[in-house]
């Protein structure tokens, strides 16, 4: 299970590189995240609560990939 939540998010970040600004950030962030997310959905939440702490560009970065991870569902 674990596996094809990582595949998920590898896809979505390369989708997305060349759209985000602060791609090795984003990649960070989603990696520090991963270790207290079960699922997909968690994950999400979690970056949607960091997305509103977040100034710009990088809250950008975290809706862009936002966007990619809902159009996997």
């Amino acid at each position: 299970m674990m596996e094809d939540i990582k595949r998920l998010i590898e896809d979505a970040l390369f989708d997305v590189r060349p759209y985000v600004e602060y791609y090795d950030e984003l990649r960070k962030l989603v990696e520090s995240l991963l270790g207290e997310c079960p699922d997909v959905e968690s994950l999400m939440e979690k970056l949607e609560e960091k997305a509103a702490t977040e100034g710009e560009p990088f809250k950008t970065d975290i809706k862009i990939l936002l966007q990619r991870l809902e159009a996997s569902f």
